[in-house]
């Protein structure tokens, strides 16, 4: 386990809104399809990839690559994997999905967005495409579901990298609190309507505010991007819908105890684990880190004091450092396992 220092979370008055960021700055450089997952309850999933894939089918060092699946937080989509993805392309044959109802995923069938059900998803998406296992990646409320399908279904898993994981906290930030009381029946509705005058740019900068460290960082280009991402999902029928369920059902899992509980299933997990923390992250406290590092045995801990929610947005270099140690040091262990196994 390996960390750096950080300073205590910054603290400031945020709205509930939901913690989306910037899209893609070129999506000529990404390709959407379309995947239908007809067993009940039905699913279609979109799924992102970055479309100028590598031609060689190794790396600079000979290695293959491997697959790898990203999985957004709420209220974000496949887009904020954008950044990070490509640093990653010539060791990862990455995928980035849209969970059911977020990004250009339709709802599911049965309604149901709990993590169990976001992590069903995940897994139900791995079974149809055979690609496991697969470098799983997941931020905020993502992180939690693939901390479930990690400790359900380790066959499907070579490594796992949480990135402002949400496990549950028995002390939430008070800028965690208006998000989280989302999930009180009609509060995201409610707040639609306070809002109804506000314009997309006034929206984005508020969710950009939560949810990034400094967000000074964010280009005029990916500013761009974010509002109109936006405003597109505002026009949807569906949107508040997801956004109140969805939090309940992160709220829901807080509460969950025994074998179901996220803590405990993450102290199942044990393919080699990588946190990800910010210093200013307003939603999930860096207190947390330490914990987390204890819970998931073995695990890789890296700490960036100047990010915020989403460090893969923010910082993208510095997590892809961090993935890339991850991912060799596990293959190298395999080789030696290999080798060992082939000498007896």
């Amino acid at each position: 386990m390996s960390s750096t220092e950080s300073p205590d979370t910054a603290t400031a008055a945020a709205l509930p809104v939901p913690p989306a960021g910037p899209g893609a700055l070129d999506a000529a450089d990404e390709s959407v399809d379309w995947v239908a997952l007809a067993t009940p309850p039905r699913l279609t999933l979109a799924v992102r990839t970055p479309a100028a894939r590598p031609d060689a089918p190794a790396d600079a060092a000979g290695r293959d690559r491997e697959p790898a699946l990203y999985v957004h937080g709420l209220g974000g989509s496949s887009r904020n994997w954008s950044a990070l993805m490509p640093l990653l392309a010539d060791r990862l044959d990455g995928e980035a999905i849209d969970l059911p109802g977020f990004g250009e995923s339709p709802p599911p069938e049965d309604g149901n967005y709990s993590v169990s059900a976001q992590a069903r998803a995940v897994v139900r998406y791995l079974d149809a495409a055979e690609r496991g296992p697969v470098h799983l990646i997941g931020n905020s409320m993502g992180g939690a579901a693939a901390t479930r399908v990690a400790a359900m279904r380790p066959d499907l898993i070579r490594t796992l990298t949480l990135i402002s994981p949400a496990l549950p906290e028995l002390r939430p930030q008070r800028t965690a609190v208006p998000t989280a009381l989302l999930a009180v029946p009609g509060a995201a509705r409610l707040f639609g309507r306070l809002t109804r005058d506000w314009t997309p740019e006034q929206r984005t900068r508020e969710v950009l505010a939560l949810c990034y460290g400094d967000p000074a960082r964010i280009t005029s280009e990916g500013f761009e991007s974010a509002v109109e991402e936006y405003a597109r999902r505002l026009e949807l029928p569906y949107f508040w819908e997801v956004m109140e369920r969805s939090a309940r059902g992160v709220v829901g899992a807080y509460t969950l105890g025994g074998q179901q509980g996220l803590w405990r299933q993450a102290e199942r997990v044990l393919v080699p684990t990588l946190l990800v923390y910010g210093g200013r992250d307003r939603l999930v406290s860096i207190r947390m880190a330490r914990r987390a590092a204890a819970a998931f045995r073995g695990s890789r801990l890296l700490t960036l004091p100047e990010a915020g929610h989403v460090a893969m947005m923010e910082y993208p270099e510095a997590v892809a450092r961090a993935v890339r140690e991850l991912i060799d040091s596990t293959a190298a262990a395999r080789i030696d396992v290999s080798s060992g196994a082939g000498g007896s």
